[in-house]
């Protein structure tokens, strides 16, 4: 039984041998000049205007969590729409059941509509 495995063993040993080598072989191999103008930032050929490391609004990741958490909720839909054409043979349970998701995915929106979380400032 485990004579099944020794090709996959031997695929990731290759693998990490090959990755290992070649970043030591990369790293000794680059050239490593350090100097003051290689240093310095660099922004389309002008100077800097200010701090690259600005901290960013919450509002930004926030919206980034809804859609995440949306587009998720939304590929749950794909498989069901699939199933669902075939309506005969799963009977009326498949239908209710989105019918709940979609009610509990709505009453998210709602609550995230009436807390202000979509009105950009």
């Amino acid at each position: 039984m485990l004579a099944q495995y020794v090709p996959i063993l031997i695929v990731i040993a290759l693998s990490l041998v090959i990755t290992g080598s070649i970043l030591i072989l990369t790293h000794l191999i680059s050239p490593n000049v350090k100097n003051k103008i290689k240093a310095q930032v660099y922004e389309s050929g002008l100077e800097p205007q200010m701090d690259a490391r600005l901290r960013y609004p919450i509002r930004f990741y926030v919206v980034a969590m809804m859609f995440i958490l949306f587009d998720i909720e939304v590929i749950f839909m794909y498989p069901w729409a699939v199933v669902f054409t075939d309506f005969l043979s799963h009977g009326v349970f498949i239908f209710w059941e989105m019918v709940v998701f979609l009610v509990i995915l709505f009453a998210g929106y709602i609550y995230l509509w009436k807390r202000g979380a979509f009105q950009w400032e």
